[in-house]
């Protein structure tokens, strides 16, 4: 491993220090994407090599190479000759015996701030570091959603055999469970946080904050940024080449004294920002005290009520504990939120009631069984309620003062670890039992993507295509025993690159929300059976995130949005989540008539033609003011004014604020998902309308809530807000770790997201955009006003004739009748005989 002789330790470069000496390929016009920086002292035997070998690899990632070197050999001449012959610029910083401050992790903090790219990349050069191993490192650093990738030993199929000697390995093995030991919080999705192999994003990494010395800069890194988010790549470590180990017993004393101080500085940094002063214990003591005399007040609301429910109305106590648990925690969160957590609000009103209310009827499923079992013991209905009321407070304040009314900038390590396995295979346990692998259910999305799966997938359940050959699907989606059968720390998604194969583990083994996925021909989706039961979770967050990339590879884009025909017109609405655009779709279809295509989702083409997405309909809170009474039976009715607040953007808000802990965030959402199913109604099922195929859109109206007014985009803001808001659409975990993993018909992450943008700029190019605001949810009013104004058209509404799904023997058509073609312009070829289900 290559070492630096140690000095004094530096924060800035020393002004005896010559800037970098270009050598080999001029520099390129346009800076570089990625900075290698490589520290090297006396490794003229080993720089040449691995110039040759290291340079190929990362011209396609944009990199130069710039070495900072402290040696007292021919290494500067040995670089200069191999920087002859490389195909990326190569740059040399030399620093003299007397400008050595800092060692290795000053010759690395001295190259990071000469460095030009986004991405720095560390690593040896006496070759330890496989440069085949360094190069998918830094790929993985800029495909992924992170700050820093640490190249592991001690994960997935990592190892430290190229270490000299079993003594060496020894001593780096347990190095490493000291400092994880003494950093358990900041180091805790990272196994390897000595490794001199890892990558950073520039932008994420204050280099005044570093302060390192000897060779452990990546630990000083990981301790000053706490919130940086983090991956892993696991490699085996390879024999030096050449040369001799700069290890000694001082560097080993330094690295020691140097994690005490750093051990030393963290606990004063603790000190101060928890409340640890007199003043701040104070405070936190009365916050508990208030938020308990409040729950006493409550508990005697809560008492009255029950008793209520229980003696005069005659209802059933467990009933009437949850109707009780309903007023009190109306009552509780008025005084909560106005009296002690007053000056800590960092959302919207609606937001923290919604949390406030899903906290407290989470807790009362947990208390329902207690209360029960108390009764049946003999306990007095009252007292054993109040027993289950008091045993839960301490955990109801520690979830309110840390979670609901948590301070917006408290930082939180990204509670995911994410390992990409470079060259190993996965490890597959023994399933518990044989599994049948016939796919009962088919789909056939527009004649795009064929999708089979052994789960009934409501959201595609318009798409039902059993005539689709099960063998030849695009997507399958299989049930089976996923991870392993023991517990684990924390989720984990891991990539294993040679297999092409992503697989996703939570913290309760396979009983775990778990699933895997392999990349082909054919995308095959395994998915555990907690997720089996519950078949939202699936599509929403596994299937419509897979679908999305092959639409792109197959031409056409997933937008999320909605669209209509008005008179015979295009109109495609878009928002971000919980605006009011299901809504307003309701209204207009409700009152002012026109053809029904999507509302959450609707396919694009690049020819400007939108076809139809008829997924089910999600009633959050504020859409069930477009919902007529006479639409649903008493009992959906009553059911929905639960569901659409449990299942809204206050709920998601909580649920996405409890994934920045470490917590079965996912098994959680699908349990949730079992126990309170979704509000999912088909759009006929809500108001009387008609079904589109597809239309060429003209009118695109991205709506905002504000003060009425209307106003024209440009094209590229329209494209940015669409796309903006499609990401919206996918916020829910694992999505942010998955979709950089995925490869589609040889084509990877950025390629697609770049496919899909071009996609949509090329659709969007003949649409009329605008951004309309209201105050009042007055969409569906004022934009079927704007649009006969312009056009001209009378009040009457033209009447069109009612489009029915085409069966697939017959030939596509849209709703004028004209034939539909492929994105050639050639007519869809005519399809075996069949419903569409």
């Amino acid at each position: 491993m290559t070492r630096a002789v140690l000095g004094p330790s530096t924060r800035h470069p020393s002004p005896t220090t010559a800037g970098p000496q270009n050598l080999g390929k001029p520099d390129d016009a346009q800076p570089p994407r990625l900075s290698v920086v490589l520290p090297t002292r006396n490794e003229a035997e080993n720089i040449p090599l691995l110039i040759a070998r290291l340079a190929p690899l990362v011209v396609p990632l944009g990199a130069e190479i710039l070495v900072v070197d402290d040696s007292d050999d021919d290494t500067p001449a040995a670089l200069s000759r191999a920087a002859v012959d490389a195909p990326l610029p190569v740059r040399l910083l030399h620093r003299p015996a007397h400008a050595r401050a800092g060692g290795l992790s000053g010759a690395v903090l001295l190259g990071a701030e000469h460095a030009r790219g986004d991405w720095i990349l560390v690593m040896d050069a006496d070759l330890q570091h496989p440069p085949e191993t360094a190069a998918m490192l830094a790929a993985v650093a800029m495909r992924h959603d992170v700050d820093v990738v640490v190249g592991t030993r001690y994960a997935g199929n990592g190892s430290s055999d190229g270490l000299d000697g079993a003594l060496r390995e020894a001593t780096s093995s347990w190095a490493t469970r000291l400092v994880k030991g003494m950093f358990p919080g900041r180091l805790a999705t990272v196994s390897d946080p000595m490794s001199g192999l890892f990558a950073f994003r520039r932008c994420a990494v204050r280099l005044d904050r570093m302060n390192p010395v000897g060779f452990k800069v990546l630990l000083e890194l990981l301790v000053r940024h706490p919130g940086a988010r983090v991956a892993e790549v696991a490699y085996e470590m390879a024999a030096r080449h050449a040369g001799r180990s700069k290890a000694s017993l001082r560097e080993g004393v330094t690295f020691l004294r140097h994690l005490c101080r750093l051990r030393g500085q963290r606990l004063v940094g603790q000190i101060r920002a928890r409340p640890r002063t007199a003043r701040e214990r104070l405070h936190e003591l009365a916050r508990l005290v208030a938020f308990g005399l409040v729950g006493l007040s409550g508990m005697a609301v809560n008492t009255a009520a029950l008793w209520f429910f229980y003696e005069p109305a005659q209802l059933h106590h467990l009933l009437g504990a949850a109707l009780a648990t309903q007023l009190s925690t109306t009552w509780n969160f008025l005084l909560v939120d106005n009296l002690i957590y007053r000056r800590q609000r960092q959302t919207g009103l609606a937001a923290r009631a919604s949390r406030f209310f899903l906290l407290n009827n989470a807790l009362l499923l947990l208390r329902l069984p207690v209360l029960q079992a108390l009764v049946w013991a003999g306990v007095g209905v009252l007292a054993a309620n109040a027993v289950t009321l008091v045993a839960l407070f301490l955990l109801r304040f520690l979830i309110n003062d840390r979670v609901i009314y948590t301070q917006a900038d408290r930082v939180r390590r990204d509670p995911v670890r994410l390992l990409v396995s470079v060259a190993g295979t996965e490890a597959v346990a023994a399933p518990s039992r044989r599994r049948y692998q016939y796919l009962k259910y088919r789909y056939d999305i527009a004649g795009v993507v064929t999708i089979g799966s052994q789960i009934r997938l409501p959201e595609l359940e318009f798409f039902r295509a059993q005539w689709v050959a099960g063998a030849d699907v695009d997507i399958a989606v299989r049930v089976a025993d996923v991870g392993g059968r023991g517990p684990q720390r924390r989720a984990a998604l891991t990539q294993y690159a040679s297999q092409s194969v992503l697989r996703y583990e939570e913290q309760l083994g396979r009983l775990g929300a778990n699933f895997r996925i392999q990349l082909g021909q054919t995308v095959d989706i395994q998915v555990g059976p907690l997720l089996a039961r519950s078949p939202h979770v699936v599509y929403t967050n596994i299937v419509e995130a897979l679908l999305r990339f092959v639409m792109v590879s197959r031409g056409h884009m997933l937008l999320h949005s909605a669209c209509v025909t008005l008179d015979g017109v295009g109109v495609m609405l878009s928002a971000l989540t919980d605006t009011g655009k299901t809504a307003t779709v309701l209204r207009l279809l409700r009152d002012h008539g026109g053809l029904f295509l999507s509302d959450d989702m609707t396919i694009v083409r690049p020819d400007g033609m939108a076809f139809c997405f008829p997924k089910p309909l999600t009633i959050s809170a504020h859409t069930l003011r477009a919902v007529q009474a006479q639409d649903l039976t008493p009992q959906e009715w009553r059911r929905l004014q639960l569901q659409s607040r449990l299942h809204s953007k206050g709920g998601r808000s909580l649920a996405l604020t409890l994934a920045r802990f470490n917590l079965p965030i996912m098994g959680i959402n699908a349990v949730t998902q079992l126990l309170v199913p979704p509000p999912k109604y088909s759009v006929d099922r809500l108001v009387p309308c008609r079904m589109g195929t597809s239309t060429r859109v003209e009118e695109l109206f991205v709506i905002e809530r504000g003060a009425p007014g209307i106003g024209d985009l440009d094209h590229a803001e329209t494209v940015q807000r669409m796309i903006d808001n499609t990401d919206d659409a996918y916020g829910f975990p694992p999505f942010r770790y998955l979709a950089p993993s995925i490869t589609i018909d040889g084509q990877g992450y950025h390629q697609l997201r770049a496919r899909e943008r071009e996609i949509l700029s090329s659709f969007l190019s003949t649409v009329r955009s605008r951004v309309i605001s209201s105050d009042r949810f007055g969409w569906a009013d004022d934009i079927p006003r704007l649009l006969r104004a312009e056009r001209g058209e009378a009040a009457d509404r033209v009447t069109l004739p009612s489009p029915v799904w085409p069966r697939w023997d017959t030939p596509l058509t849209h709703a004028d009748g004209s034939p539909l073609t492929g994105v050639d312009g050639a007519p869809l070829p005519v399809r075996a005989a069949g419903g569409a289900g």
